[in-house]
């Protein structure tokens, strides 16, 4: 039997449309990511528009206790993404965001 899992992104914004691009921003000191539409995203572009050309390109972005942070592949966002939705129909109690523990990774490298 092949079982085939299916993850849509879906925009953070209006929690319904299908997401089309994750933004990766940082404030301070955080670094941010949100799954948008297209649409959504270039307002947030347009919104930063007034700032980012006064602004000075940083190479990484610090997480308030000073660590650096890195932005995740888009691959290992779209695994978890599955992992996270094969684990809701698995019966796990698991959360939207955030790491997944090591008992429903191997949970899910057993059944797919």
């Amino acid at each position: 039997m092949v079982k085939k899992v299916v993850v849509t992104m879906v925009d953070d914004l209006d929690k319904k449309s299908p997401a089309d691009e994750t933004v990766e921003f940082s404030v301070d000191g955080v670094a941010y990511e949100i799954d948008l539409t297209a649409a959504h995203a270039a307002e947030l572009r347009d919104a930063l528009k007034r700032w980012i050309p006064h602004a000075r390109k940083s190479n990484s972005a610090k997480s308030v206790n000073g660590a650096v942070t890195k932005s995740r592949p888009v691959a290992d966002r779209d695994q978890s993404a599955a992992i996270r939705e094969w684990a809701k129909g698995a019966g796990f109690e698991i959360s939207a965001r955030g790491r997944i523990s090591t008992e429903v990774r191997r949970a899910y490298e057993k059944a797919v």
